[in-house]
Order: structure tokens, then C-alpha cells, then sequence
């Protein structure tokens, strides 16, 4: 079957960064089903494995975690998936990626597609809309009101695949004011088509923006991106008793701002409960079956913003060069092979 991946970790200026493949179809353990990709959607957390990631034995490194297929093949253990079954996920960061031809992914974190999306638009989604749903709700517990804050939610990257989901889950979900962040007028006007109430410039002081507002200090601060460059504004912006969630990786993050505040810390990563088989595991699928239902009920929309062609290392690579140029709206997707 045909691939994407790489043989050596490290930046996208050596011409063999990516490459195509051919490599074998495999074959699903108990509980696996084997997927015929019909697209993958491309995130940070692939640059960051590509640029990283030793290679461990002869065979490269497949990326990507999002998908859209059709089951194939199942497992003798599967219960809830049969062959034909239009699915979508984001599989497990310690099993190869959905850049090839068919894919094995445990059912439990697996649901059916919705309908009513193309497979590109499907696609787009699960990566983002789990990373999303579970710092919400698992993590921050947005239902939860921190006394005395304002109902509110900044969330610090408006415009990207995760924040975008972010946005359309809080307004479909929650009574919760919206207040995200962006910098340029394109991505501000997708925040805004997307439900935020209030778009402030993440290139200005947030704290100085969010008290003008004049709503009061926010219960939830989502922190996207660049976290390390704006905790201490997080620390003066956040309600007392605030409930602060971050994704991304600084190298150092002095949270000692947060202690007068007793603001509580909470790192989401969206792959903890496939890696460690944990008792919830299952918890994933069915958050995804919830978010095809809000989709099919036109409560939210796929954050699809642009598809780059079909899977091959060239494509691969030009989604790298967006991603890491930090200028990316919405998800980048590829269709076929």
C-alpha cells in the first residue's frame, strides 16, 4: 500500500523530509479495524513527531492523526463496527499514522461518520474536536461556575483547527460568553462567523482587552498556543478560583502568578487515554458519536478550510509549511491517494 512518512527526524529544508512508500497492508489485532483511508486532515502534533521522533527499526515513520474511511476488515473481538462502515477518528499517537492506504484503529475510539459531511469535511475534524471536548469538559468542567467570574471563556488562538471546534462547542453546548483571540482580519472574521462573541488581538495586552470588555474577569482561560508568552497577562486577566487549560508545549512555564489566585492547572492531551488503555478509553468514540450528532443537527459545522490534493509527500509537506508558519485558519485536509 502507498505512504507518507520519513526516515530521519528534523526540519522540512532537507529534500527527503517526507517521502512516499510503499509498504504492506496489515492486519487487525482483536479489537482493531482496518480502515481504507478516504482523508486525513493534518495537525501540529505531525510536524512536531516529524521533527522530532527518532525512527526505530528499518520501516519510516507514517504520520497523521485524523481520519475518514470505510472498515474493511475487523478484528475477532469487534462488537460495535462491521464491514462497509463509513467511520472517522484520530487514532493513537503510538501506532502509525493515517498517511497510507489502510489503517488499523482500536474500535473504542472510533464512531461513525456523519452523513451529512464529505469525507474531507469529516476528515477535518476528530483530532480537534476531542482535543476541544475534553479540555471543556473533562478538564476545565465549563458547567461547573467558578464563583463570583464572569460566565466566560477566553480561549487564546481563536482562529486554528482547535480553536475553531472550541468556539462552535462552547456556543452549542454551554450559556458562556466566548471571548477568542486573533491577530489578523481573516482570522478574525472566522472567529466571529464561528460564534465568538468577542475577537480580541492576541498581539496586543490581553488583560488590558478583556477587562474593556467590561464583563468581568473570566472563570476558563483555554491557552492554544504560545502559552509561555502570555501566562503572566493569563494570571492578571483569570477570575479567583479560575480554572486555567493549556495544550501546547512551552519549554518552561512559571505558573507562580497563579498561586494567590488558587487557579488550577490542567493539560489536556488528546491521546492519554488511547496510550495508557485506560478504563475510559471507550469515552472517545463516544464523544465523537456526540459530535456527529451536534453536526448532523446543524449545531456545528466542519472547521474544513482548505484541501491540498491527494495523500503524497509533496501535499504532506506543503501542510507542514503552513502549519509551522503559525498563518493556518481552520484544517488542512488531503483526499485519496
Amino acid at each position: 500500500m502507498k505512504a507518507v512518512g520519513y526516515t530521519n527526524p528534523g526540519s522540512l529544508e532537507r529534500a527527503d523530509a517526507l517521502i512516499d512508500f510503499e509498504t504492506g497492508r496489515p492486519a487487525p489485532g482483536a479489537r482493531d479495524l482496518l480502515v481504507r483511508i478516504k482523508a486525513v486532515s493534518v495537525n501540529p502534533v505531525d510536524t512536531k513527531v516529524r521533527a522530532n521522533r527518532p525512527v526505530e527499526g528499518d520501516s519510516p515513520v507514517i504520520l497523521g492523526w485524523d481520519a475518514a474511511g470505510e472498515v474493511v476488515e475487523t478484528g475477532s473481538d469487534v462488537t460495535d463496527f462491521r464491514q462497509g462502515d463509513r467511520v472517522w477518528y484520530a487514532g493513537s499517537i503510538d501506532r502509525p499514522g493515517t498517511n497510507c492506504e489502510y489503517h488499523l484503529v482500536d474500535e473504542r475510539i472510533v464512531s461513525r461518520a456523519p452523513v451529512s459531511l464529505s469525507d474531507a469535511e469529516a476528515a477535518a475534524m476528530p483530532l480537534t474536536s476531542l482535543t476541544a471536548y475534553e479540555m471543556l469538559f473533562d478538564r476545565l468542567r465549563v458547567e461547573d461556575e467558578v464563583p463570583g467570574a464572569a460566565r466566560a471563556v477566553l480561549v487564546i488562538g481563536g482562529a486554528g483547527g482547535v480553536g475553531s471546534i472550541t468556539i462552535q462547542l462552547l456556543r452549542a453546548l454551554t450559556g458562556l460568553t466566548v471571548i477568542a483571540t486573533a491577530s489578523r482580519p481573516e482570522t478574525k472574521a472566522w472567529a466571529e462567523e464561528l460564534g465568538a462573541h468577542h475577537v480580541i488581538d492576541h498581539s496586543a495586552n490581553l488583560a488590558e482587552q478583556v477587562e474593556a470588555l467590561g464583563i468581568g474577569a473570566p472563570g476558563f482561560v483555554f491557552s492554544i498556543t504560545h502559552t509561555h508568552e502570555y501566562i503572566d497577562q493569563i494570571a492578571e486577566l483569570i477570575a479567583p478560583q479560575g480554572r486555567f487549560g493549556l495544550i501546547d508545549d512551552p519549554e518552561t512555564l512559571d505558573i507562580k502568578g497563579f498561586k494567590t489566585k488558587a487557579v488550577s492547572v490542567h493539560w489536556e492531551l488528546m491521546f492519554t487515554r488511547p496510550l495508557f488503555q485506560t478504563a475510559d478509553m471507550a469515552r472517545q468514540g463516544e464523544i465523537l458519536a456526540e459530535i456527529a450528532g451536534l453536526i448532523e443537527t446543524g449545531k456545528i459545522r466542519s472547521t474544513l478550510t482548505d484541501t491540498l490534493g491527494p495523500v503524497s509527500a509533496a501535499n504532506v509537506r506543503r501542510a507542514h509549511e503552513i502549519l509551522e508558519s503559525g498563518k493556518a485558519r481552520g484544517k488542512l485536509v488531503l483526499e485519496g491517494f
